[in-house]
């Protein structure tokens, strides 16, 4: 497979499809909102805080790893090297994971349960469509070296 025709996305849209997720469960939760009972008040502003925080410090991690490994940032430039340290030694998709994170944190400070199906949505689409193409494009770039990281590393969690 020619690593030049499967090329990496070039527009940023699993950020964008993340984007309108947390727009849509917030137009959906005052559209059709979900009842939910709260027996504590502070303590799932507190965990959705927690996750918000988790996930904004996975996505700097993994924006410094590639940045640190001198990797192209932009999306139309071809990657000379696949990132297996920092967050990527856990995770094949660290920001993805990120942003899924703080879709669900969300969702517990608002007490939204749409924030949740959501986020849910969100990952199905974009594995099946942006991840998918990018491992493909990696595979067609490194082949064997790639397959390795895949069985050391899961995709998600």
């Amino acid at each position: 497979m020619n690593a030049h025709r499967v090329k990496p996305l070039k527009f940023p849209w699993p950020s964008l499809l993340y984007g309108l997720a947390i727009l849509g469960a917030v137009l959906l939760g005052r559209l059709h909102p979900i009842p939910v009972y709260q027996s504590h008040g502070w303590a799932t502003v507190i965990a959705g805080s927690v996750l918000i925080v988790l996930a904004l410090s996975l996505n700097t991690w993994a924006i410094a790893t590639v940045i640190n490994r001198r990797l192209a940032v932009k999306r139309q430039k071809f990657p000379n090297h696949l990132i297996m340290c920092g967050p990527f030694r856990y995770t094949r998709n660290p920001v993805y994971l990120g942003h899924t994170i703080m879709t669900i944190g969300f969702g517990l400070i608002s007490l939204n349960p749409w924030f949740f199906v959501l986020a849910i949505l969100a990952v199905i689409v974009i594995t099946a469509f942006a991840i998918r193409r990018q491992e493909r494009h990696l595979l067609s770039r490194f082949g064997v070296e790639f397959e390795k990281y895949c069985r050391s590393t899961t995709r998600w969690i």
